[in-house]
């Protein structure tokens, strides 16, 4: 597993934004001590990463226990560090949101003072008998969801990633038999566990997936995705490592599924899209550069929750709402977008969307040498797989804005039982505008030399006159062709277009 990422500190996961109170004023104030003033603080809002067994947000997982004195007491200057400067908690909403995400991970700014005091008078121990009471964490054989009803296995054997692997996509495929699901049921939680510290992320189709720091999927109450038996699950695997003698490992990663009680009460489908775009080039050097991308909501909504994705020189991403009054709102603010902590964040009161909003992401990356996790600052950079390339991905959970789903209705709709996804919406998929943002010696076609990579393996097929040049017309009707298939059956096109992280 990848441990937490915290700057070489490994600080605390529960830490929080500073109010500016003073931190040497509360040591002075009162002796602080870690039974009753520090353990509180991290039983309420550290523990659930820092344990043992703690939650594995999407392959992060804390490389230290914070539930003992002993095991604390050689952290509390990484502990102060990481809330002094603001490294942790992993959360980067803007501040203006604060108190709207349900999954916020925040400290008041007193506890946060109280942290950093007790670092700076000496990480003082107290008397056990101050301590609360233990608590009491989810039991699952390490599952943050609970006992699983269904543990479904990428393959049936562990896939070794060799030595010489730096970047891989590895696919499986695996089955929800009929014994281990004999009906129709609606999930209510979902949680990824990579099987090794090489897995960089899971698409596990039509399940889900996860990215770094992302948290298990649990659907709010009255919400759900029906699971059929039989269903054929296709596991996207990206591998991600230092190659060399030695370097290689067995994974096997699962997924954990847990259902609604039978007779649950099931109000709305959780439905999805995706804002993404292919056709950017970002400059070399550039520090500030960004796109935009639109969804135009055809029904009254309300959107649930929201993720941005980008790679290492993401920089920030915002999503706002354009209304059909013309007025407008920001839905999310995300000024300090960090590649390792990719969270999707879900919305307390869920934001209503009138017919005809349009949803406008905007994405922003530093190309710039400043960006000390820019792999190559000298290269402009395309659309790809690695993490060395880019992606620009707004995804989006949503349901429609009526007190009673017809899920008779959405069981129909959803075909192969799974979601319910509508394809009505994207507008983002526009092979013509290709030419505009690769065409380099501006001929009016896209030699192979210029098509991104994302695209030279499907060059042959949309290259119908086999002049080794793409024109506008052939991307055209390439377009038209991918148009017509995310109309027609959906089992064809979950393989196909559904992006990859």
């Amino acid at each position: 597993m990848r441990t937490l990422q915290w700057l070489g500190l490994a600080g605390a996961a529960c830490a929080a934004v500073l109010s500016g109170a003073n931190a040497d004023e509360v040591a002075a104030s009162k002796k602080v001590t870690f039974y009753q003033d520090v353990l509180p603080i991290l039983a309420a809002n550290c523990q659930v990463c820092h344990r043992e067994g703690g939650a594995n947000l999407g392959g992060m997982v804390a490389p230290m226990a914070f539930t003992t004195y002993e095991s604390t007491r050689p952290w509390a200057k990484a502990i102060a560090d990481n809330v002094s400067t603001k490294k942790m908690p992993p959360w980067h909403a803007s501040k203006e949101q604060h108190g709207v995400f349900l999954n916020e991970r925040t400290i008041t700014p007193a506890e946060a003072d109280t942290l950093v005091a007790w670092a700076k008078s000496g990480a003082v121990k107290g008397n056990p008998s101050d301590a609360p009471e233990v608590k009491a964490w989810p039991q699952g054989e390490g599952w943050s969801i609970g006992t699983p009803d269904v543990v479904l296995k990428m393959s049936e054997k562990p896939f070794f990633v060799n030595d010489d692997v730096v970047d891989t996509y590895e696919y499986f495929n695996s089955t929800i038999t009929k014994e281990m699901l004999p009906e129709p049921r609606w999930i209510k939680a979902i949680e990824f566990r990579p099987g090794s510290k090489v897995v960089h992320h899971i698409i596990a189709t039509p399940l889900g997936g996860i990215a770094p720091g992302n948290d298990p999927t649990v659907f709010p109450d009255g919400m759900g995705r029906l699971l059929n038996p039989d269903t054929n699950v296709t596991w996207q695997m990206h591998y991600h490592k230092e190659p060399g003698p030695g370097t290689g490992t067995y994974d096997q990663s699962e997924a954990a599924i847990v259902f609604y009680p039978k007779d649950a009460k099931i109000s709305h489908v959780l439905r999805d899209e995706s804002l993404g775009r292919f056709d950017f080039r970002i400059p070399a050097g550039d520090a500030n550069y960004s796109i935009k991308t639109e969804y135009t909501f055809e029904e009254d909504s309300k959107i649930v929750s929201m993720m941005p994705h980008m790679h290492v020189r993401g920089k920030a991403a915002k999503y706002e709402a354009v209304y059909p009054d013309g007025t407008s709102k920001v839905r999310l603010d995300v000024p300090n977008y960090d590649f390792n902590w990719q969270t999707r964040y879900q919305f307390k009161d869920f934001e209503f969307v009138p017919k005809g909003t349009k949803l406008v992401l905007t994405t922003a990356w530093d190309n710039s040498a400043n960006n000390p996790n820019n792999p190559d600052p000298t290269a402009s950079v395309t659309f790809g797989e690695p993490t060395t390339a880019e992606m620009s991905f707004g995804f989006m959970n949503y349901i429609k804005a009526v007190d009673q789903e017809d899920i008779e209705a959405a069981l129909k709709e959803q075909g192969d039982g799974f979601g319910g996804r509508r394809r009505g919406g994207r507008q983002n998929f526009d092979l013509g505008q290709l030419l505009t943002t690769f065409d380099v010696d501006g001929d009016g076609k896209l030699q192979e030399s210029e098509t991104p990579e994302f695209m030279k393996r499907f060059f042959p097929l949309v290259d119908a006159d086999k002049d080794g040049a793409l024109t506008k017309e052939e991307l055209t009707a390439a377009a038209k062709f991918m148009e017509q298939r995310r109309g027609g059956n959906d089992k064809d096109e979950v393989a196909t277009e559904r992006p990859q992280l």
